[in-house]
């Protein structure tokens, strides 16, 4: 099927849905947050559905004016409710994921639903065995940029952004501009489309960049110089390998969510082609996020080194010890080591 038939068949589904679900992948960023708002936003207001966002934890907290006043349940706040409401769900639609997977603690309660399962994602290597319907696609910037040209395609909305709710209209222009980087890559024709009409309908963008990028705490950036200034290490090689520990989080005071962002930082130097930012969790594991520049692919080095994937310029991954390094002390020995070998390997003449 194409998107057009795809979406007659989703609206088909939304109709004769009582309780409609949806949900994104955990540790949720701008474009799972905004998506996830839009979609349950839509249903709400112009299907009149039970509609609900459902998040696996916590979003930031210079997110939290994306969803507004929408409905929403935070599984790791209050698991009962968010699995009470999996098992009445009629319909369930997987927003920015690829995998089940990727919802981590949610992940059988996900397979569980006994609902249809929509998967609306722009991530490689979906697992469309696990839904009953699936609008996957890796050119598009976002999954906010994908849910947009579904939406269009709706009945009631007919290609017309001025039909689509205020609050899903902001989230989706929100989602769209954090997975760009605001604009700065993963930029294709459809993005710019698509803002422009946005900008058309009436959202107000000047708005969300202020919230997004100009309400931060005096934390943050003192945390970001001192990122900058000592903790980043530029190798000979073209990669720049930052490793974040528990103590950096502790001393700057840091909410959940403030170091996003932080790995896009060091690309702003001339020589540098691969940021790579491991990050200590509190279960001793390192979350891994990368970054590169044109002809670098993250995703490569991600699924090679890190268990991890995701797009060619922006992927992300996972250190675990003791079965990759014998202890967090070695990690970002381990990091430079890794990154060094790949950029010889891959990249050296180029």
């Amino acid at each position: 099927m194409n998107i057009s038939e795809k979406a007659r068949l989703l609206s088909g589904w939304i109709d004769e849905a009582e309780c409609i679900t949806c949900v994104c992948h955990a540790r949720p960023d701008g474009d799972a947050v905004g998506s996830c708002a839009a979609m349950t936003s839509y249903l709400r207001q112009c299907r009149s559905k039970d509609a609900l966002a459902l998040f696996p934890d916590s979003a930031p907290a210079s997110l939290d004016f994306v969803m507004g006043h929408a409905d929403h349940v935070v599984a790791d706040a209050d698991l009962a409710r968010a699995q009470a409401r999996l098992g009445r769900t009629d319909l369930l639609i997987c927003l920015d994921f690829n995998t089940m997977s990727r919802a981590e603690g949610l992940e059988q309660a996900l397979r569980s639903c006994p609902g249809r399962k929509v998967l609306i994602d722009h991530h490689q290597s979906p697992a469309l065995q696990d839904f009953d319907l699936s609008f996957s696609s890796v050119s598009v910037s976002s999954a906010c940029e994908l849910l947009y040209s579904v939406l269009m395609l709706m009945p009631d909305i007919q290609s017309d952004a001025t039909r689509l709710p205020a609050a899903a209209a902001a989230a989706l222009m929100t989602g769209m501009t954090t997975d760009t980087n605001n604009f700065a890559n993963s930029v294709f024709p459809g993005t710019l489309r698509m803002a422009s009409e946005l900008l058309a309908a009436g959202v107000d963008r000047e708005a969300i960049i202020d919230r997004l990028y100009f309400c931060e705490r005096p934390n943050r950036l003192a945390a970001q110089g001192e990122m900058l200034s000592e903790l980043m290490h530029i190798l000979p090689c073209g990669a720049a390998v930052t490793v974040l520990r528990n103590d950096f989080y502790k001393r700057h005071a840091l909410l959940d969510g403030e170091t996003e962002g932080f790995v896009n930082m060091p690309l702003a130097v001339k020589d540098v082609r691969l940021s790579i930012l491991a990050k200590e969790e509190e279960d001793g594991r390192f979350r891994v996020s990368l970054r590169s520049k044109a002809g670098v692919s993250a995703r490569l080095l991600a699924a090679e080194r890190f268990h991890g994937g995701g797009h060619e310029q922006a992927s992300g991954g996972k250190i675990i010890i003791p079965a990759d390094v014998q202890s967090a002390d070695l990690v970002r020995h381990y990091v430079e080591d890794v990154a060094a070998r790949f950029m010889q390997e891959n990249y050296c003449n180029n």
